[in-house]
């Protein structure tokens, strides 16, 4: 196990750096001048030079990129000009909030997904069975957008629509994690309140991964209870649930491992509508404003940092594996 989690982690520098350079390129294909954006439109000419000169924009895109990466090798994200803030420090406040909204969603899609997924297996050709697929086909079929206006528009009145945290709160900063952060300091009611605002952008962003881990967790129970074990299980007169929880929830649990880990690497990055209708402080909205202002490297800091968060949550879904089921094994 261990030589197959030290190759893994070997091969993460030259993942981010492929990463890094297209995305890199690929910004600088994008029409306009990221002078403007730091000088104004009506700075003068020699003043756009010299920051051209000064940011080396001037110079070819091969010797820019060997320029930042030789940054980045010392740790350093760069700037961003507009804010006039490192952008190592913009995204330790940013990812915070993004990786707490993606657990509680993740949390929502597990629990909501594998109890539809096994319901409809186990009542495989009865209402229930149709129910449970009919909510993940409208999971997967509803755009996220449109959901989350439905929920502010349904639920506006019960929970915040808008933010993080009420903006007459001022909870101390100790791990960036907001609700953490309040429960540490003991503040019951900023920690409510934030719960009341991580609720319905957290339930808007777990529709899609509910919906798939419902339809995987119903198709591999459904070849699970199949099997001559389970059979015997239930020959033996084992409690049905028993049977159900116990054997064949255990033995179907690669795939659905498998799906909730690429789920949380897609929400970590692809929030970004949900955190733009809720006016979630996190990377969603951080990477939309970034891309609006033409700041390249808060882009390319922000798309690395979870680049990496996505390669190593997927590495650790290998290696569960080997947990769940004792047959698979890595050399």
């Amino acid at each position: 196990m261990t030589p197959y989690v030290l190759r893994r982690l070997l091969l993460l520098p030259a993942i981010l750096l492929s990463v890094s350079f297209i995305v890199f390129v690929l910004m600088r294909s994008v029409p306009g001048d990221p002078v403007t954006n730091i000088v104004g439109e009506k700075a003068p000419a020699e003043v756009r030079e010299r920051v051209r000169r000064e940011r080396g924009f001037d110079r070819p895109v091969l010797v820019q990129y060997g320029i930042y990466v030789g940054r980045l090798l010392r740790g350093d994200l760069g700037e961003a000009y507009k804010r006039n803030e490192g952008v190592g420090e913009q995204i330790a406040r940013r990812l915070p909030a993004t990786i707490e909204l993606t657990l509680a969603a993740m949390t929502l899609a597990l629990l909501g997904g594998l109890a539809l997924g096994v319901l409809s297996a186990v009542y495989k050709g009865s209402w229930i069975d149709s129910a449970s697929m009919t909510v993940a086909l409208a999971g997967v079929s509803v755009p996220i957008f449109w959901l989350g206006l439905l929920l502010i528009m349904a639920f506006g009145g019960a929970f915040a629509i808008s933010g993080a945290i009420n903006p007459e709160y001022f909870p101390r900063r100790i791990t960036g994690f907001l609700l953490l952060d309040t429960l540490l300091q003991g503040e019951g009611r900023m920690f409510l309140d934030a719960l009341r605002h991580l609720v319905l952008p957290a339930a808007a962003l777990a529709t899609i991964p509910l919906a798939m881990t419902a339809r995987i967790t119903r198709a591999a129970m459904l070849e699970v209870l199949g099997s001559d074990y389970i059979r015997t299980a239930r020959a033996k007169g084992l409690a049905p649930w028993a049977t159900v929880m116990r054997h064949a929830l255990r033995n179907a649990a690669i795939p659905i491992v498998t799906l909730v880990g690429l789920e949380f690497g897609y929400l970590l990055g692809g929030a970004v509508l949900t955190e733009t209708v809720f006016s979630w402080p996190g990377m969603g909205t951080y990477i939309l404003q970034s891309v609006g202002d033409r700041e390249y490297d808060a882009i390319g800091g922000a798309v690395l940092v979870l680049a990496t968060i996505f390669v190593l949550v997927n590495l650790l879904v290998d290696v569960l594996y080997a947990f769940i089921d004792p047959r698979v094994r890595y050399g």
